[in-house]
């Protein structure tokens, strides 16, 4: 049996808020000013947690070669910027994980590839995310997941030492970051996971179905 976390840290995109219809719109709104054909829900969403990179390459295919990337880039967190927030949601079951974690006195918080502007843009948005301690984007430090750098400095911001800590992400990146900091680490298997992705393989130590399974491990 895994012993309690004194410290708990969240991915963003697909384990704490479902993101993939905003990040979709703004995908096939640039699609669309390019004439390509839209991308449907059921293709972007478990390449959602790949950021804007991933999503251009699966919504451009091959042609993505015939483009400036960076510009289609820049055009695309520009639109994404603008609706950062029109079909996004907190995950079934998360505002009850975070009040059961407040209730019980465990501090926890958030660590993301996600840049640090629109991390910023997004997460007041949420008055579940009130009590969160502390918030590293991808930016924030020299290095992101899946180097540990960034779960470990959350970690020393909470007062939690690591192999306390318990670090919930839905990518390998957030387990191999996990791992290497020597924290629990905990799939959200509720997230942007595909049969492709072949999660069972991450060697993680825990792996969830919905947020509110978390609640017998506190």
């Amino acid at each position: 049996m895994l012993p309690s976390p004194k410290g708990v840290l969240f991915d963003l995109d697909g384990t704490l808020l479902d993101t993939a219809r905003d990040l979709g719109n703004a995908l096939n709104w640039v699609l669309l000013q390019h004439e390509m054909p839209p991308c449907e829900f059921e293709v972007y969403r478990n390449i959602a947690s790949d950021g804007s990179q991933g999503l251009l390459e699966i919504g451009f295919g091959e042609k993505l070669a015939d483009f400036d990337v960076e510009a289609l880039r820049a055009l695309f967190l520009d639109r994404y910027e603008q609706e950062i927030c029109i079909d996004t949601v907190s995950f079934d079951g998360i505002k009850e994980l975070l009040a059961r974690l407040d209730e019980d006195n465990i501090p926890w918080g958030i660590v993301t590839n996600k840049p640090q502007w629109l991390t910023e843009l997004l997460l007041p948005n949420f008055d579940e995310f009130a009590n969160c301690q502390v918030v590293i984007s991808g930016d924030t430090l020299a290095k992101r997941k899946p180097d540990p750098l960034p779960l470990i400095h959350a970690a020393k911001i909470m007062q939690i030492a690591p192999s306390e800590c318990w670090y919930i992400g839905d990518a390998k990146r957030d387990i191999d970051a996990a791992i290497a900091a020597n924290m629990t680490s905990v799939v959200a298997n509720y997230g942007y996971i595909g049969p492709e992705h072949r999660s069972e393989t991450w060697n993680a130590d825990l792996y969830i179905d919905q947020p509110q399974a978390m609640l017998k491990h506190l």
